[in-house]
């Protein structure tokens, strides 16, 4: 069964980076993550869920931003490690929240890598930015 697992959350500090990890496992070899967008969201307490970046199926050469990550974030994967990260910077009290991670197959030659539905999603790790 496919899943995704997040990491890298914690308790930083205002300013500080942290790094967040999304380590995909059990995709089938005729579908193997390479096959899916991935896709970053976060939920703070009390409010809707929001969607912060994506990157495309394959060797990731698109990707796309939110406005509250555009300049401070940076999704990159390494499909050897089925592994997704991003990278946040300058983190304020306003990136408190849980970050998950989603997966949503795309077709060959789809560079696109948001959607509305997901296929797969991860549990979620916390990340809580105070001094």
């Amino acid at each position: 069964q496919p899943h995704l697992v997040e990491s890298g959350g914690g308790l930083v500090q205002p300013g500080s980076s942290l790094t967040l990890s999304c380590v995909a496992s059990g995709f089938v070899s005729d579908a193997p993550l390479p096959y899916y967008a991935v896709n970053w969201f976060r939920q703070a307490p009390g409010k809707e869920r929001e969607w912060l970046s994506c990157i495309s199926r394959g060797d990731g050469d698109h990707t796309e931003y939110a406005p509250s990550m555009k300049g401070r974030a940076t999704i990159s994967k390494d499909n050897a490690k089925s592994t997704v990260t991003l990278q946040i910077n300058s983190l304020k009290s306003d990136d408190t929240a849980d970050y998950y991670c989603a997966a949503v197959i795309k077709f060959a030659g789809d560079s696109s890598c948001r959607s509305a539905e997901h296929d797969f999603w991860g549990q979620g790790t916390a990340v809580t930015v105070s001094s």
